[in-house]
């Protein structure tokens, strides 16, 4: 292996710390990168905006009609974020095992990077009815932003050493949400002034999303010059055959798929992670739209707010990390999940137009956000058999940020059944719920040991 490889455990120099360093921030900066995707688009922009296409589209029933099929034109958006999730978990799947296979991991991250960044800017160009055209981009980014991150999230076992990776990971959300609140900053301020500039709402609008994409083009620079080729801290393995690599990494996805069932605790904390973070991606990628129609906020409220959540939820990120490292990471994780089922609470009682009442919310969701999400990260990360960490984490990766796919549909589902969003917001209570439960039976102690991995301190 080589010294690199090593580095979390032997830093033996000043030179092996200073390369450690530019890895770390290499790292930290790829999610100050992509998370414009996320706040920008996902979280703030796209909801309202694709939604007011669709309706341009839709007939006298207020239905749209993709591929013949008849939905409300309100459930165009969710609907679409899980079809892209659905189609995401074969492609994260099948490239994580290719990374590992070939030990290319930063090459794929970064070209699916760029894939979901072109595909981002080119969201300039919807206007009008063009509701297919925002669909199809919005499919393509939001697989290519899963592929990336579930990549990346593989980096971290050779970034830190067991008892140093919740604060590690703790400080990659904190970059994220930084990077992404910045970028809000600057949309928050174009939005507003786009009268001053001769901008409608609408073109307002693509250029913030456009924005997004060149912000993650960008930056997506800082880990291609830093980050080694290699993710995984586990030994060197033969790369792909030249013949038919493909075929290999099918194969080697099937080993490992029949493999997991050696770890069964690794699939227990895994279903539970998978259950209340998909509870946790739909109330950020829904949030937007839920306060602009059910509580009524305009789009300057609904940026202001999300730019709260932001800048809230480094501070939280930063101090769920310190809590963990006295209480251990699953204590944590479970007292977010109570709050996260008050945050709900909140928001389907919440008054329409009181935009106090929003900001509220806001600052609940972002102390809760960053911290349960990069501690669940750095958690999981104790769970990977070495060499198997592109594979495993995008497995993880299936129910990460913005890539839900049951809580999207559940939401889409109740607003289809009901005609109510707050009927819809409330659904998702089941996933919270059903994660704590089963998170709680987690021996984590004994999960680890049984991959194969030094025990952690607390965990």
């Amino acid at each position: 292996m080589s010294t690199a490889a090593q580095l979390p455990d032997h830093l033996e120099t000043s030179a092996d710390r200073h390369a450690l360093r530019r890895m770390q921030f290499g790292w930290y900066i790829n999610d100050w990168a992509n998370a414009a995707f996320s706040a920008t688009v996902l979280t703030v922009f796209l909801g309202p905006y694709l939604t007011s296409v669709a309706k341009n589209a839709a007939d006298a029933a207020g239905d749209v009609h993709p591929l013949g099929l008849s939905i409300r034109a309100g459930s165009f958006f969710p609907y679409t974020v899980s079809f892209s999730v659905l189609v995401s978990v074969a492609v994260m799947l099948v490239t994580g095992t290719v990374a590992d296979r070939t030990g290319r991991h930063k090459e794929l991250m970064c070209g699916f990077a760029y894939v979901g960044s072109i595909a981002t800017m080119g969201m300039f160009f919807l206007g009008g009815d063009r509701y297919l055209l925002g669909g199809a981009l919005l499919v393509v980014a939001n697989i290519a932003y899963a592929v990336s991150v579930a990549l990346s999230y593989a980096y971290l076992p050779r970034l830190a050493t067991p008892d140093e990776r919740d604060a590690v990971s703790s400080k990659g959300w904190a970059y994220g949400y930084a990077g992404g609140g910045l970028l809000l900053i600057a949309n928050l301020a174009l939005f507003e002034g786009h009268d001053a500039l001769g901008l409608s709402s609408g073109t307002a609008v693509r250029i913030c999303l456009a924005s997004a994409g060149l912000w993650w083009a960008l930056f997506t620079i800082v880990p291609m010059l830093r980050l080694p080729s290699r993710a995984g801290a586990g030994p060197e393995r033969a790369a792909a055959a030249p013949d038919r690599p493909a075929a290999g990494s099918l194969r080697e996805l099937a080993r490992t798929l029949r493999g997991m069932r050696q770890y069964p605790l690794t699939l227990l904390y895994l279903a539970a992670f998978l259950c209340y973070n998909d509870g946790i991606q739909t109330v950020v990628s829904q949030a937007s739209l839920y306060g602009s129609e059910e509580l009524g906020m305009d789009q300057t409220s609904l940026v202001a707010a999300v730019l709260l959540v932001q800048i809230v939820a480094i501070g939280g990120a930063l101090l769920l990390g310190r809590i963990a490292g006295r209480y251990g990471a699953k204590r944590t994780i479970l007292g977010s999940l109570v709050a996260w089922v008050f945050t709900l609470a909140l928001g389907y009682v919440m008054p329409a137009h009181r935009p106090i009442w929003f900001f509220a919310l806001a600052c609940m969701i972002g102390l809760v956000l960053g911290g349960s999400q990069a501690l669940s990260r750095s958690l999981f990360s104790h769970l990977v058999p070495a060499g198997k960490e592109a594979e495993y984490f995008s497995f993880y990766k299936v129910s990460d940020r913005g890539t839900s796919w049951m809580g999207p549909l559940v939401f889409g589902l109740a607003y289809q059944i009901t005609g109510s969003y707050r009927s819809a917001i409330i659904s998702l209570l089941v996933f919270f719920v059903i994660g704590f439960a089963v998170l709680v039976k987690v021996p984590l102690r004994r999960a680890v040991e049984a991959v194969g991995n030094p025990v952690p301190e607390r965990l």
